[in-house]
């Protein structure tokens, strides 16, 4: 891997380990010679995260729509920043230069573009891991809803199983490093989503 796109808080948060986490994903990042994609913030756990890749020498691509960086939210100590029109050419673009996905700790945004990314890899449009950083059981409420979903048929386990959970950053990327998209022509061939 080469670029791992990552969905992070425009806040910080209410607890400093979800700070800590960002900045140690990102020193990972860096010390593993990969490159961070991103959202273009420079607040909350975005700015904790590029400011990490920045510090230690890393490089930072963040894609950024015009109407947030109007608002002044954008970083503009990043190296290559991409202004587009509309959130959906932001993850796109996003989606496009990554080689993997992983959610840090965030909101309503972070979990909408870790869904998307979550559906295309399901839907075999592309073959990407897809990764949630779990601090301090943040994403626990949400895995047990995937688990809720599997249970009422409503989720194939081998689905909930394409995404990869840890709590530990270095360990995680090891996932992502190794993974390999399951089989998908049986249920496609079926017609299956």
């Amino acid at each position: 891997m080469k670029r791992i796109c990552v969905f992070a808080g425009s806040a910080s948060g209410g607890r400093p380990a979800y700070a800590d986490a960002a900045r140690k994903l990102g020193a990972e990042l860096v010390r593993r010679g990969i490159d961070l994609v991103y959202g273009a913030g420079r607040v909350g756990l975005m700015g904790e995260l590029a400011d990490a890749v920045l510090a230690s020498g890393g490089h930072v691509i963040g894609v950024i729509p015009h109407a947030l960086r109007r608002k002044e939210v954008v970083h503009d100590g990043i190296q290559d920043l991409r202004v587009v029109e509309t959130m959906h050419e932001r993850k796109a673009q996003m989606a496009a230069e990554a080689d993997g996905f992983l959610a840090l700790p965030g909101g309503v945004g972070t979990l909408e573009e870790l869904s998307e990314v979550f559906t295309w890899a399901q839907l075999g449009i592309h073959d990407k891991p897809c990764a949630l950083l779990d601090v301090e059981g943040y994403y626990r409420p949400l895995l047990e809803f995937f688990d809720r979903a599997v249970r009422d048929e409503l989720l194939r386990i081998q689905h909930r199983d394409m995404l990869l959970v840890g709590d530990e950053p270095a360990l995680l990327l090891d996932r992502m490093a190794s993974y390999t998209a399951p089989e998908r022509t049986k249920w496609l061939a079926e017609g299956e989503t």
